[in-house]
């Protein structure tokens, strides 16, 4: 199983069909380091097979931009309808990874968004899970799409 090719089919198939937009793909990271810059995280819990967080980690001016295209109207202020946004954001791409595990025989069951909006925040927890981030650019700006898993099957 390819983790960052799972994370990148999933987001630019969301994008594409939902927003109608095309993101360039960076380089996948994996394991610990790197700061991530965001002032809007929305994450889900992920359990079953692979019990973790799926993380969307975006700048205020790509989820205004994100919530901009949902909504078809200019975003100015990180509201209500941005978290609204970026939580659907991060329960389509935790949609599309749980087809895609399934047809490698791995189920997963997903919980509800929770997002977080602020300057200076880091998340924690997980001792031993991998960790794969992988950056996309929308408009000229970087997201991040990050997963810390642990596999039922060690994997």
């Amino acid at each position: 199983m390819n983790v960052g090719q799972a994370i990148i089919d999933a987001t630019t198939e969301v994008f594409s069909t939902m927003l109608m937009v095309d993101l360039e793909v960076g380089k996948t990271i994996e394991g610990r380091g790197g700061d991530i810059p965001a002032n809007i995280t929305s994450m889900i819990g992920l359990g079953k097979d692979i019990r973790g967080m799926l993380a969307v980690h975006c700048p205020a001016s790509v989820a205004k931009d994100i919530t901009g295209s949902f909504l078809g109207m200019e975003v100015t202020e990180l509201d209500e309808d941005v978290k609204d946004a970026i939580g659907e954001i991060a329960n389509m791409v935790a949609g599309n990874m749980k087809i895609s595990f399934a047809e490698d025989g791995k189920a997963i069951e997903i919980a509800i968004p929770t997002t977080i909006i602020g300057d200076s925040f880091r998340t924690s927890g997980m001792f031993g899970a991998h960790r794969v981030v992988v950056p996309f650019t929308m408009n000229g700006e970087v997201f991040m799409i990050e997963l810390k898993y642990i596999c039922s099957n060690g994997d």
